[in-house]
């Protein structure tokens, strides 16, 4: 890392992009870190290639939101751990700010017609997007559905298909059953040498919910999206299986209706795809709540970034390491995938929602360049027309 060498820019310059980033950076994780490296590696000049490389490599590597670490440690590249922490609340507030607003109106007219017209079409484009979504997370991370890549990559393809397996049959996810993924995958293509060497290591206002909060809840709260931050991998979708898992299925704060809603809200957002708890948040247990949801899960992949961010180098050519990464995600994507499963035979029970589903579906293989707030803002109005006429 070349971090010794005086910046051209200064932090308040970076953070500036990054609050912009955060306010009018639609198209999920990977148009964000795309964004990235056409802005501050391309254009400007201010990260170098392997900088940028490096936080990439180590945002993939571990557990959190992907675009959120890559702006964290592009923040700590010049100007440490006061940069990390700037770019990285720049990056979520604008976003945060927002699914608070719609929390707050959820709340407010959640029961009203229109409201429910917007979600009714909104919701089925969401099962639509998160089935592609969840199939180009597969293609990236493990490999294509052909012959070749299922000879090659056959464990990694056994761990997704279980991933999909003990999703659909137990309708949750487990966090163990991703450890325990990353651990075997680990110890049959790269064992540490401790392991070889035969030595073993145990190693909230009135009226709209504002400030409806209890302290039983929020302790809740912050335990269960700790572990969504600290135990998740891949890009800002691979969360939904655990969200939906622990928030529909355990503890019961949102049914399936409210939850597809959950990640319609952040579809239709800029910023990290992961600020959806943040809206989650706030409609179990208001403002507190949203606050305690989002500081939950982004505080981990803030420390998992900038601890090993001075000595990632040496890290990241640790095959044991990226062996367990590798195992972790294939059973991750899997669980996205049971998810969408689960989530689509609970949600799309009508015809018309199947349409609005499958369009979804055939608009992004088609039409590449589209974005997904479009197909939001298209589908909302879909909505409104069907509830109009039905």
């Amino acid at each position: 890392m070349n971090s010794a060498e005086s910046p051209t820019y200064s932090l308040l310059d970076l953070v500036k992009y990054f609050l912009k980033l955060g306010y009018s950076g639609f198209g999920g994780p990977v148009a964000l870190v795309g964004y990235m490296h056409r802005d501050l590696v391309e254009k400007r000049k201010w990260i170098s290639e392997e900088e940028y490389k490096e936080g990439l490599a180590l945002a993939q590597l571990a557990p959190g939101p992907l675009a959120a670490q890559l702006g964290i440690y592009l923040g700590f590249v010049h100007f440490r751990i006061i940069g990390a922490t700037l770019c990285g609340l720049a990056f979520i507030i604008p976003s945060f700010i927002m699914v608070v607003l719609i929390g707050i109106a959820y709340k407010l007219f959640g029961g009203l017609p229109w409201m429910q017209a917007v979600f009714y079409g909104v919701g089925a484009a969401v099962i639509g997007i998160i089935a592609i979504s969840s199939y180009k997370l597969t293609t990236k991370s493990i490999g294509k559905f052909t012959f070749e890549s299922f000879k090659t990559n056959w464990l990694l393809w056994l761990l997704f298909v279980s991933g999909i397996s003990v999703t659909v049959i137990t309708q949750s996810e487990n966090v163990l059953v991703f450890i325990g993924a990353g651990i075997l995958y680990m110890l049959i293509k790269a064992p540490p040498k401790w392991i070889k060497g035969g030595t073993v290591s145990i190693v909230l206002l009135s009226g709209i919910g504002f400030w409806e909060y209890e302290n039983s809840t929020l302790l809740k709260i912050a335990i269960f999206f700790t572990k969504a931050g600290a135990f998740v991998f891949g890009s800002g979708l691979a969360i939904v299986p655990f969200l939906h898992g622990g928030v529909v299925n355990e503890y019961h704060w949102l049914n399936e209706k409210q939850f597809v809603d959950a990640v319609a809200v952040a579809m239709i957002t800029p910023g990290p795809v992961v600020i959806t708890v943040g809206f989650i948040g706030y409609l179990v247990a208001g403002f507190p709540g949203a606050c305690v949801a989002a500081l939950a899960t982004f505080l981990p992949c803030y420390l998992f970034t900038v601890i090993p961010a001075p000595y990632f180098k040496k890290i990241a050519k640790n095959k044991s390491i990226k062996a367990f990464v590798d195992g972790i995600t294939a059973a991750v994507v899997g669980a996205l995938g049971g998810a969408v499963i689960i989530i689509g035979l609970r949600s799309v029970i009508e015809f018309p929602t199947a349409i609005i589903a499958l369009l979804t579906i055939l608009v992004l293989i088609f039409i590449n360049k589209i974005q997904e707030p479009y197909i939001i803002l298209a589908a909302a109005i879909v909505g409104l027309i069907l509830k109009s006429v039905l």
